[in-house]
């Protein structure tokens, strides 16, 4: 197990719906990370931006993205993670992969697609949970419109880590602001939300505020929040464990079972 954990995030423009030149311009910015790393975080459908016109992107999931996902991993020996579109037995997912240093990967479909967007006409929402052991932590990794739904990221499962890839957008990045602090305080966990800058074709503009938030909803990470960077956050286990052991406010949480209505 890893007292420490190297978490890079990565905030950028996207190209509108050009996966070729999304992912030539993540393997530039991931090879260039200077120091090692643990895991490599990538925005919500960072090959395309966050877009509807899913019968023209979608990959199968052993698809090109993957594959690259795949190699990144393996060449830098480290994790990478994001979400892409993906093709499955006749439905689209906006599906978040998880991808190992040695090639293995775990998936997590978005749950709460964004109906104010009509993501939710197009895009067929998951309903399952995904927690990753990896390097003796434990991750729980969430797609933006669940950053407002704080029953299904409630820390039942004891993880570690709270982790956000986004498309957010400018006019309410207030609330990304307060809801990824909130995430931290009241899991008592690490919380991680990356989000994209720019501006799409749909005129939605993005400025960033990516940032990770320690489990006492203090930001640990330092880079200027509305430029484009790459920060490198090294997260502590001892933190956790000491924390959690003094206020011991897990120990009081609310016992419940999520249903289909």
């Amino acid at each position: 197990m890893h007292d420490e954990l190297l978490i890079t995030i990565i905030q950028t423009k996207l190209v509108w719906e050009n996966p070729i030149e999304n992912r030539m311009l993540f393997s530039e910015k991931i090879n260039s990370i200077s120091d090692k790393t643990n895991l490599v975080v990538l925005p919500e459908m960072f090959t395309t931006g966050f877009t509807m016109n899913a019968s023209s992107l979608a990959e199968e999931e052993n698809g090109t993205t993957l594959q690259w996902m795949q190699t990144e991993a393996k060449k830098n020996n480290c994790a990478i993670t994001g979400s892409i579109i993906i093709s499955e037995k006749c439905k689209y997912y906006n599906r978040l992969f998880f991808v190992f240093p040695n090639g293995d990967y775990k998936t997590y479909d978005k749950r709460h697609t964004f109906t104010l967007a009509g993501e939710h006409k197009t895009y067929t929402s998951g309903n399952e949970h995904l927690v990753i052991d990896y390097l003796g932590w434990k991750f729980c990794p969430l797609i933006c419109y669940d950053l407002r739904f704080p029953v299904w990221a409630r820390n039942t499962q004891d993880y570690d880590v709270l982790l956000y890839v986004a498309n957010w957008p400018q006019k309410r990045i207030q609330a990304w602001d307060a809801l990824l602090r909130a995430r931290a305080i009241e899991n008592m966990t690490y919380c991680v939300g990356v989000n994209r800058t720019g501006t799409d074709a749909n005129n939605h503009q993005y400025n960033g505020h990516s940032a990770v938030y320690d489990v006492l909803g203090e930001q640990v990470s330092t880079a200027d929040f509305e430029e484009e960077f790459m920060e490198t956050i090294v997260l502590q286990k001892s933190h956790i464990e000491k924390n959690r052991k003094h206020l011991q406010f897990l120990n009081d949480r609310d016992s419940f079972n999520l249903t289909e209505l």
